[in-house]
């Protein structure tokens, strides 16, 4: 890929962006600038990676093809208008900023071309899932560019209506914390019957991985593979049957639900 990428804002997956194109060679460092307002967050990556960076957004975009919006929708409007009138008009936005419709970028901006996305944190380590759509504006390289570099870092799902994208915010956006929750608790459960925690964590962490590729190997239903496990009148029936009757499911639910009425809000806030 020859395009330069900008990268604004260099948190947690903005990051995650960086290291999936060097890891695999989809560009060269030079190529991708990098906007932080901490000069030493800046100095930091820099370090790191070899990349060029900057504190000032509008600088950061000004040569690039592509820029990647890595940033708090609750700090959107204030990025927009610092961006406004330093994009190239043949570039386009790709943004991974919750709840922020394609609509308040078009219009911040200015600019028609923009792909819209909700990757996770696994991305960190090349395992991550993103949903994204792109307008009609996006052209067929700029859609290649963004499918290569959302597969650099893990597994990728095109939807042709934006709303979905709320919908994966709360089931595989935030889903890794609902995760680590659990495994937390398994873990304390453990240290709580006599384990150390080290062991408990061990275990646990290969329970979740384990689990997690004998399912998607397998492709049965998840109550089918459940099902595996329950013998009538065992420990995992008795253990399934307390978790039902705390009304697991319905939290879970809930949960969910209230993730995605969150990324709602924060769009119109932004």
């Amino acid at each position: 890929m020859s395009s330069t990428i900008a990268v604004i804002g260099c948190g947690t997956m903005g990051e995650a962006l960086v290291q999936g194109l060097l890891r695999e060679g989809i560009v060269p460092p030079e190529k991708i600038i990098a906007a932080n307002p901490r000069l030493e967050r800046g100095q930091e990556l820099a370090e790191r990676y070899g990349i060029r960076t900057t504190t000032e957004n509008s600088a950061a975009v000004e040569e690039a093809q592509m820029i990647f919006l890595s940033i708090k929708p609750q700090v959107m409007p204030q990025v927009l208008a610092e961006l406004r009138g330093h994009i190239q008009p043949s570039a386009f936005v790709f943004s991974i900023a919750a709840g922020v419709t394609i609509a308040t970028i078009q219009q911040g901006l200015g600019i028609k071309a923009v792909v819209r996305a909700m990757p996770n944190t696994p991305a960190q380590i090349g395992e991550g899932i993103t949903v994204w759509t792109a307008t009609e504006e996006v052209t067929a390289a700029q859609r290649e560019e963004a499918l290569v570099i959302l597969q650099a870092v893990g597994e990728e799902i095109y939807v042709k209506e934006e709303n979905y994208l709320n919908m994966a915010t709360a089931i595989s956006g935030t889903g890794p914390a609902y995760v680590f929750l659990f495994m937390e608790s398994l873990i304390d459960a453990g240290v709580h019957l006599g384990f150390s925690r080290r062991v408990a964590e061990k275990l646990v962490n290969q329970l979740v991985i384990g689990s997690a590729l004998y399912a998607k190997q397998a492709g049965a239903h998840k109550a089918a593979l459940r099902n595996q496990v329950t013998s009538p009148g065992g420990t995992t029936a008795e253990a399934l049957y307390q978790l039902e009757k705390g009304g697991f499911r319905t939290v879970l639910s809930r949960a969910i639900w209230a993730a995605y009425s969150r990324t709602a809000q924060l769009g119109k806030e932004s």
